[in-house]
């Protein structure tokens, strides 16, 4: 039991202020993390879904501390779900790539049920949830396993803060979790890139200094060389955690990064946005 309550807390807190229904603990899987909460769109008819995946260095996270994210997503008009998954030291490289993909798998048949629509899908997520979401997306065997087609099956995929060129590892927590020298080029998203990816939208906090803004840049290099289509943000104002906490109402003055998000996720939809809140500094790359 906390005895005060974290900034995240507080953030979620006023996320619920007038928050559609939510569904929670619905579960995807047999493991005691595979579940997911679901935060359905505040709008009539089928609407696109974004399946979200938190950070928290592939060793920590909580779907709960998200409620933020899924609800300003819910707002404007997309059903939002957000997995928990298996965290090192219980699983390694690839565990929780595939309770990803296993959460993916359940989102393209069961989302119907909550109003979303089915397929394609957006994969987003941040930090270490971003790498997943890339690994999924450009490194087609993890969904191709469930009988998933990431060219076929995801609208787009969309990463905040994300580590997707992160070689040499100098952590020895980050060495257990990826495994031995030899097997690392298969780890890293950018090596997976080709012309047939979904379009990436790739954002950064310029200040960031626990996931090198260069991830991104490089990323977003890589899949245009390949004639596919990336775009990056650059924000001024925010660094690893702002970026994300940006999403809340309270923080939305930092950078207009879920105006960006929207933006480009409504570009791979039919879907009109519901709100749209004043614009603040970034920069595009």
């Amino acid at each position: 039991m906390k005895a005060f309550p974290s900034s995240v807390d507080l953030l979620n807190v006023i996320s619920r202020i007038g928050a559609t229904r939510s569904y929670s603990v619905v579960r995807y899987g047999r493991h005691p993390r595979h579940v997911l909460d679901i935060y359905p769109a505040a709008k009539d008819g089928p609407s696109p879904v974004i399946v979200f995946f938190y950070g928290g260095g592939w060793e920590d996270g909580d779907r709960s501390d998200y409620l933020f994210v899924g609800q300003a997503l819910a707002e404007r008009g997309f059903t939002t779900v957000i997995p928990d998954y298996r965290v090192f030291p219980e699983v390694r490289f690839p565990g929780f790539l595939e309770d990803a993909a296993e959460a993916m798998r359940w989102t393209v048949d069961h989302i119907a049920e909550f109003g979303g629509d089915p397929r394609p899908v957006i994969a987003m997520g941040h930090s270490a949830g971003a790498h997943i979401a890339a690994m999924l997306a450009f490194d087609r065997k993890w969904l191709l396993r469930l009988g998933l087609d990431a060219s076929v099956d995801l609208r787009a995929m969309i990463g905040l803060a994300g580590p997707y060129d992160f070689l040499p590892l100098h952590s020895s927590t980050l060495k257990e979790i990826f495994g031995p020298e030899n097997r690392l080029a298969g780890t890293q998203p950018i090596n997976f890139v080709d012309a047939f990816a979904p379009p990436a939208f790739l954002a950064t906090g310029k200040n960031d200094r626990t996931v090198e803004p260069g991830n991104s840049i490089r990323l977003t290099e890589r899949i245009r060389c390949v004639g596919g289509e990336a775009e990056t943000k650059l924000y001024d104002r925010v660094n690893h955690r702002t970026l994300i906490g940006a999403f809340a109402r309270p923080l939305r003055f930092l950078a207009p990064v879920l105006n960006d998000v929207v933006g480009f996720a409504l570009k791979h939809t039919d879907q009109q946005a519901l709100h749209v809140f004043p614009m603040a500094q970034g920069r595009s790359a």
